[in-house]
């Protein structure tokens, strides 16, 4: 790589962008990206067999499953910045190295706290996988060639997120839990390689200082939200709730008053002036909010009122992710020929018509093929806009700026992915409350012995979480309460409700989005 002059960027490595070969360089991307969802996934998924084997305390459960995700969550700003001073492709190198060697000092774990410390240390490895691969691909692909080569990226990913998990449940159950942590490091040495040899490293600008005070009050702000969301599935007027999510809004303020002020801010906040950057990045916040909600649903809907196993609920992701996959490719094609915006509103309302479809079909006795049906219609459409989206975040972003601007889009997607369960269970209480105040009231029931028997189920739920160590029939028999029923109108007024967003989302996408396809930076 040449370097510029001092007051600009430098010149990229010899050799045209379009001469480079497409697929390993989508390929090295990809498998980082996918390490940053499947390696916390997993551990997340087979949870139960480390906590037995390193007699985690209950109460920490929580904090060993979502340690890698916080670190993210604050630093995922601070990664996309530094990246875009001292190169793109030495951030995500240096990031693959350190999960690598994090993890393999994983599989040697002795017990629950130096599990977390190696949990804490993996997240800070894995913030440079996340956004950082989507700006990389727009410095080694040409403008005209990038929308193929975000669809291939979002491809592979599909068939990974997949695949993997399921393979990885077959071998813990085989060999062990330790082997939960060699997923990552496999992932990742074929990802250094095939980055070392084929993606070029990306312009650094001169001279440009890292705006420390900016990324620490964003991680901060960031942090206190995703914290706040979180404990906000066990009651919104707790201290334990609220207090964050004061904590994050001042700071987000303060942040904002900050970035106008500093002469070398970390985010350009004109980049919000654009409506199709808001625009998109709102589709990146529903997106990511539906799929993280859809998450829940079939984990309490499908154990606690279809009686389906873990492993069963883990392989409803499966079907289709090969035909979930080609499409994302066509629709990376499609926002190349034509513009972001058609392909953007199909993701969407396909989003809704998965939530609608659980809306209208979810039951007792519901035919495991529409809960299928409906699972692969939220990936598909999460995935299809996520192709979309990405295109429009990049092709705003400044030269010498795109691993922040792509940081900015992972910041939102992890917001929606807080948001999703917090708002889906708030609803869901509020309306399964309503269903059972109205079957107690039919059954002259007295409300008090209603919250009673209501109470004892969730003790059940709470003590057995996901799983089998209660009587299934009580859900539905307590104190003569139709609880399964009302349990599932609950979820479908609750499906219906969240529906909405993906509509307006999709309404405002088809108005406000460029028509046509704009000049790509």
């Amino acid at each position: 790589m040449r370097r510029g002059s001092a007051g600009g960027g430098t010149v990229p490595a010899a050799g045209s962008r379009a001469q480079l070969t497409v697929l390993p360089v989508v390929l090295a991307l990809a498998l980082a990206f996918t390490v940053s969802v499947v390696e916390p996934l997993v551990l997340s998924l087979n949870l139960p067999q480390v906590s037995r084997a390193l007699h985690v305390p209950p109460h920490a459960l929580g904090l060993l499953s979502g340690a890698a995700t916080l670190v993210m969550a604050a630093a995922v700003l601070a990664a996309g910045s530094l990246g875009d001073i001292v190169g793109l492709k030495r951030l995500l190198t240096s990031g693959l190295l350190v999960v690598t060697f994090v993890d393999l000092l994983s599989t040697l774990s002795p017990g629950f706290w130096f599990l977390l410390v190696m949990r804490l240390l993996v997240g800070l490895g894995m913030t440079a996988l996340l956004g950082v691969p989507l700006a990389l691909l727009k410095v080694a692909m040409p403008p005209e060639r990038r929308p193929m080569g975000i669809g291939l990226l979002m491809a592979v990913t599909t068939v990974l997120c997949g695949v993997v998990p399921a393979f990885t449940g077959w071998v813990v159950a085989a060999v062990g839990w330790r082997l939960l942590f060699l997923i990552g490091p496999l992932l990742c040495l074929v990802s250094l390689w095939l980055t070392v040899r084929y993606v070029p490293e990306s312009p650094v600008q001169r001279g440009r200082r890292l705006d420390l005070a900016g990324v620490t009050m964003m991680g901060t702000a960031l942090l206190a939200l995703v914290v706040g969301l979180a404990a906000a599935q066990n009651g919104v007027s707790r201290p334990e709730t609220w207090a964050p999510l004061v904590i994050s809004a001042v700071v987000a303020l303060l942040f904002v008053r900050h970035e106008r002020r500093t002469a070398e801010p970390a985010l350009d906040l004109a980049l919000f002036r654009s409506t199709p950057f808001g625009v998109a990045l709102a589709a990146t916040l529903t997106l990511n909010f539906l799929a993280a909600g859809l998450g829940l649903v079939l984990g309490q809907f499908g154990s606690l009122v279809l009686s389906l196993s873990p492993e069963a609920i883990g392989l409803l992701y499966l079907p289709g992710t090969l035909l979930i996959a080609g499409a994302v490719v066509l629709a990376g094609r499609l926002v190349g020929r034509y513009s972001p915006r058609p392909v953007m509103v199909t993701g969407l309302l396909v989003m809704a018509g998965s939530g609608l479809s659980l809306a209208g079909t979810a039951g007792p006795t519901m035919a495991l093929w529409l809960l299928v049906s409906a699972t692969w219609l939220c990936n598909l459409g999460s995935l299809v806009t996520s192709t979309s989206v990405s295109e429009t975040v990049l092709s705003q972003a400044p030269p010498g700026h795109s691993g922040t601007v792509a940081s900015v889009q992972m910041a939102f997607a992890m917001t929606g992915s807080a948001f999703g369960p917090t708002v889906y269970l708030l609803l869901f209480d509020f309306f399964f409350r309503r269903r059972w105040l109205a079957d107690a009231k039919a059954r002259d029931l007295s409300v008090r012995k209603a919250e009673q028997a209501v109470d004892a189920v969730r003790s059940g739920m709470a003590q057995n979480p996901g799983g089998n160590g209660y009587d299934p029939n009580l859900l539905r028999q307590a104190s003569g309460l139709r609880l399964g029923l009302d349990f599932t109108e609950g979820l479908r007024l609750t499906m219906l409700a969240v529906s909405v967003l993906p509509l307006v989302v999709a309404a405002v996408a088809f108005v406000l989005m460029p028509r046509h396809a704009e000049s790509r930076a």
